[in-house]
């Protein structure tokens, strides 16, 4: 792939690949529209709706923001950790407290996993899925 001068990063279907010796992706851009989602929530229900409505209205309609298409990479920890700080920040928001077991316990309890456990299990099904289509030699078209 031939790179344009003064380019560092571009985008192909969603998501931004980095310029570098090693393929790597950016996960800034999906941050940022995370951010963006969860802002237009809090602008129309803001404190009317309860916690588990707003969790539910994050997990359907924002956390894919945040994970498409990023189970077909191997992210670096670091960019795993960044988007669990974003996850992070807003439930420490939503409960106002800034006690993480205090969090963890109401991921758990509203059944809220954070990214990277939603990463891991996206990642299984997308490898068994490519395990299948080499086994069986199916033509994707």
């Amino acid at each position: 792939m031939a790179w344009l001068p003064g380019v560092s990063e571009i985008r192909y279907l969603g998501t931004y690949i980095i310029k570098g010796r090693q393929f790597r992706c950016s996960v800034t851009n999906a941050k940022r529209s995370f951010i963006r989602s969860i802002n237009a929530i809090f602008g129309k229900v803001g404190r009317i709706a309860s916690e588990e409505v707003t969790l539910q209205l994050v997990k359907s309609k924002c956390l894919p923001i945040l994970l498409y298409g990023l189970e077909c990479y191997s992210l670096p920890k670091a960019d795993l950790h960044s988007l669990d700080f974003v996850v992070m920040r807003l439930l420490m928001k939503l409960f106002r407290t800034a006690n993480k077991d205090i969090i963890d316990e109401c991921c758990s309890f509203c059944h809220f996993p954070l990214p990277t456990e939603m990463l891991e299990i996206k990642s299984n099904k997308f490898c068994k899925k490519i395990s299948v289509i080499r086994y069986f030699n199916i033509s994707v078209s």
